[in-house]
Formats: C-alpha cells, sequence, structure tokens
C-alpha cells in the first residue's frame, strides 16, 4: 500500500482534512489536477505586479472555527490582517459601516438613520443566541437529532420559542423589514445575506440573515499576499507531517477492490493505492470517477442550479475613490454597494428569465487597502462580485455577452466610483463558464450544490450521504462544498470528515 490515505483534489477543505490526517501519524498524498494548489483558494499574479484571488477572498466563516489553531497554521507562513471597518454600505449617497466593535456600529447608525441604530442592537440581541447554534451546527457532523437539539432548544429562542420559529422559517427579506425600517440600512444586509444564494423571497432562507451576528465575533479578515495564503499554509502544514502534495495530477478513476475504496488511477495511467480515500472535489466529478455501480441514484439527482455570480477582478492604476466615502475606510471593508431591494428584485427575475442582470448590485473588495504587496505601491487590486448570472442564457452564449456584462458591472460600480474605469490596467473576468472550466465549478455554481433548505444539513449533498462517507462503498470519504455545512472559506467540512476517517481508521487498526 503506497498511502494511509489518498485526498483527490486540492481545494481548502480536502487540504484541512489531509492536514488533520498528517498529524495523526497518516501517510497522506494529495493529488490536485492544476498546477496551483487549492482550487478555488488560490492566488496568482496574473498582471505584473498584482496579486489576484482566482476564487473566495473574504475570510469569515474560517475565523468562526478552531482550525488555524488546531494545525498551527501561522508556523506555516498563515498571516491573518484584520479588516475594520467589516463592511462598508452605501447607496451611492449616504454610506455607512458595520464596525468589529457593536456599540461604535449602533452609535453610527443611529446618528445618521435615527431609530436603526436601537433596531440594528435589538436584531443582534435577538439572534445571537441563534446564530451561536448555527455556528456549533457547521461544526459538527449534521443529524436531525443534532440540528434539533442545538438550533431550536440550544438557540435561546426563549418562552417566545414559538413566535421566534416561525421567523426562523420566513424569507429573510421579510425578516429584515420586521426589525429595519429605513431601506438604506436593510437593503445592505439583505444583499450579503444573498451571498448564499437564495433570493430574499425564498421561504426557510431567514437563517442567511440570521447569522449576521457573527460578523462581529469573528470578524473579517485577508490572509497576507492574498487568499492562497491559506491554502499554501495547508500545504505546508502537510508536508511538514510527511505528507505529499503533488500538482498537475489529474485522478481519473477510483479503484474499487472487494467493496472497498483501494486507490486512483491518474489521467497518465499511474495508479496508487490507499488504506482510504478522501474526495475533495465536486460531488459530480467524484461520480464521474467511480464505476457506474457504485453511484447511487441520489448522486445524479442533486441540483447543481443555473450558475449564480460573476467576478471581475481590476488592477487599477492609483486607488478607487468613492464619492460619497474619499477616506480609506470604504476601501478596507467588503463593499455592500446596492440602491435598493428592487435592484436585487430585478436582477434575480432576469436571473429567472435567463438573461444576465442588466444593473447589478456589487460587493466590492479592495483589500490592497490592508495588504501593500497584492499591487504596486500607491495602486490597487479591485475585485467586483454580481449577482444573478444564468450558466445557461436564454440567448446567446457567455463568449458572446461577457463583453456586455462586464460594462454592466463598471457601470455599476462608476456610480459609487466615478472614472474607476480610466485607471484600470489590467484584468480578469470570471464568468459561470470560465468558472466551471478553470476551477472545476460546475455550471458555475461557486456552493457546488445549491444551497436551498432541502440540500442543506443531513440532506446535503444527498440523504444517506451526510456523514462524510459514500453510502455503499467502504473507505471513500467526501468533503468540500458539496457536503455539510456548504460553500464559502470554512473549512469545517474537511475538520468533520477528518474527525469521521480517523475514528474509522483508528477502529479499523482496533
Amino acid at each position: 500500500m503506497d498511502y494511509d490515505l489518498i485526498a483527490v483534489g486540492g481545494g481548502h477543505n480536502a487540504l484541512v482534512a489531509a492536514a488533520y490526517a498528517a498529524r495523526a501519524g497518516l501517510r497522506v498524498a494529495v493529488f490536485e489536477r492544476r498546477e496551483l494548489i487549492g482550487g478555488a483558494v488560490s492566488t496568482a499574479e496574473l498582471v505584473p505586479g498584482y496579486r489576484f484571488d482566482l476564487g473566495g477572498s473574504a475570510h469569515i466563516l474560517i475565523r468562526l472555527t478552531p482550525i488555524v489553531e488546531e494545525l498551527e497554521l501561522t508556523r506555516y507562513g498563515l498571516e491573518y490582517l484584520e479588516l475594520d471597518p467589516l463592511f462598508h454600505c452605501s447607496d451611492g449617497f449616504r454610506p455607512w459601516f458595520i464596525w468589529r466593535d457593536v456599540q461604535r456600529t449602533c452609535r453610527e447608525l443611529e446618528d445618521r438613520f435615527p431609530g436603526q441604530g436601537e433596531a440594528y442592537a435589538r436584531f443582534l440581541e435577538d439572534w445571537t443566541p441563534f446564530a451561536e447554534a448555527v455556528k456549533e451546527v457547521f461544526l459538527s457532523v449534521p443529524s436531525p437529532l443534532e440540528l434539533g437539539r442545538k438550533v431550536v432548544w440550544g438557540a435561546g429562542l426563549g418562552r417566545d420559542w414559538k413566535r421566534r420559529l416561525g421567523q426562523v422559517l420566513r424569507p429573510y427579506g421579510e425578516v429584515a423589514r420586521e426589525y429595519f425600517l429605513d431601506e438604506r440600512v436593510r437593503a445592505p444586509l439583505v444583499w450579503m445575506a444573498a451571498q448564499s444564494g437564495p433570493p430574499p423571497s425564498d421561504p426557510l432562507s431567514a437563517p442567511f440573515l440570521l447569522w449576521h451576528p457573527l460578523y462581529h465575533q469573528g470578524g473579517i479578515a485577508r490572509p497576507r499576499g492574498g487568499s492562497g495564503g491559506l491554502t499554501q499554509a495547508l500545504a505546508a502544514a502537510i508536508s511538514a507531517h510527511g505528507g505529499e502534495v503533488h500538482l498537475s495530477a489529474q485522478v481519473e478513476r477510483i479503484l474499487i477492490e472487494n467493496g472497498r475504496a483501494s486507490g486512483i488511477q491518474l489521467a497518465g495511467g499511474e495508479r496508487y493505492t490507499a488504506g482510504a480515500l478522501l474526495s475533495g472535489t465536486h460531488l459530480l466529478e467524484t461520480v464521474r470517477m467511480l464505476p457506474e455501480q457504485w453511484v447511487p441514484p441520489a448522486a445524479r439527482a442533486v441540483r447543481v442550479g443555473n450558475g449564480f455570480g460573476v467576478i471581475l477582478r481590476l488592477a487599477l492604476r492609483g486607488q478607487v475613490r468613492y464619492a460619497a466615502a474619499p477616506g480609506p475606510e470604504a476601501r478596507t471593508g467588503l463593499g455592500l454597494l446596492i440602491r435598493g431591494e428592487r435592484q436585487l428584485q430585478r436582477a434575480y427575475g432576469q436571473y429567472l428569465a435567463g438573461d444576465p442582470t442588466s444593473d447589478p448590485p456589487l460587493v466590492a473588495m479592495s483589500f490592497s487597502a490592508v495588504d501593500p504587496s497584492l499591487a504596486p505601491p500607491g495602486d490597487e487590486v479591485l475585485w467586483l462580485w454580481a449577482q444573478y448570472y444564468p450558466y445557461q442564457l436564454a440567448s446567446g452564449n457567455w463568449e458572446l455577452r461577457a463583453a456586455e456584462v462586464r460594462e454592466s458591472l463598471l457601470r455599476s460600480f462608476e456610480h459609487y466610483a466615478p472614472g474607476t474605469r480610466e485607471q484600470i490596467a489590467g484584468e480578469l473576468f470570471q464568468t459561470p463558464l470560465w468558472l466551471e472550466r478553470e476551477l472545476g465549478l460546475r455550471r458555475g455554481n461557486v456552493m457546488h450544490l445549491e444551497m436551498s433548505l432541502d440540500q442543506m444539513f443531513s440532506m446535503r449533498p444527498f440523504l444517506g450521504a451526510a456523514q462524510y462517507r459514500w453510502p455503499g462503498l467502504q473507505g471513500l470519504y467526501i468533503t468540500g462544498a458539496s457536503t455539510h455545512p456548504g460553500g464559502g472559506i470554512m473549512g469545517a467540512s474537511g475538520r468533520s470528515a477528518a474527525r469521521i476517517l480517523l475514528r474509522d481508521h483508528r477502529r479499523r487498526r482496533g
């Protein structure tokens, strides 16, 4: 046997699991098809002097986990830079900020929008216990019993639990309106909740808004040198404990012997054996690598969706200057740039019709404000994320319509920062088709599978596979955004999968 564990794919969840396994003494090898480790959490210098993230950029969820401390990632080069303010919220005329400090945020809100600072404080007080319970569920192996125990009974809903539970089951847009009367405050919060995918009108979606209190707990940070600093540190930790990381190594097949996953075959024909396999790729990529008889029908029936968002990454000469907020604070926090809720509703309506939105709300990220290593002195990297964009268009294709969509993003951003287009020195435009071809994100969905309730918790990726074990096949484990708790830079899936596979390994040895 060549290894105790082979990890297929070098995304951050697979690397987290492999790092825990290597620390536990297992002989570990990671095989990644690309020449760069990290999957959608990676960074490259695509324009001379400018470093672009290729996928996720804001590190929020992982800050709520013990992963960095447990794996001692600072020993392997990871250095987090704190963002404060956390968010820059703006309709283009009356900007406001969400600071790490709750009291400061409430004071500024109350000063600018009377009554809304008190509403924000009440919202956090009401839902912090629930948000903390959701965090605990995210860090655990999902089961209906665990979900009920932690979220319903353990969430501090109090004597009014029936009404509160009713709020949890409602669309997050409705819950936001119950607390925030001023749309200039409400719209950015709703826009941030929409980052998980479902629109504000979807039933059972309130938790996407109700975990907002966690932003104040964990904060938002950036690895120095780019988002890929996290995965580089994970790879270094694996190597330091005797593991191997193989790049440009496409896994073509998962090998089965006597009803057990026994190894892999690369595209070049090389074979490697292992006591256990961990697939950190997209669920449908795992399906592709398996013999047909080992694929449950439910694995083929998962909903990937029809695209999600697009990203325009810009190298700028000079720095972003927001007309309504020219100070450095606006460049530091994540820009939640939305003129009103109807802008988001129209975007989703166009998406349902198969068209790219013509007037997108944006999340603007200019992390060179806290990390000068991302750009030449005095210059900037600016990344614009927008929703919603179908992978399959009603008319035309992404090769034909990319220029039109790029222009709509720039036009939307220049409502807030006029003159930005004259600063552009280079760029990368990531359409849903680009995300599929380059990062393996099927149909351009950065969450792998749709983040609706029927594909969450113990139903993710499908019933019977939520324990990070492939049903009916011994020795094959799964992790990544296709599994609980879903997409985003968190690593909780990798940590939970490692706990399961290490427990099984100890039992086999025993």
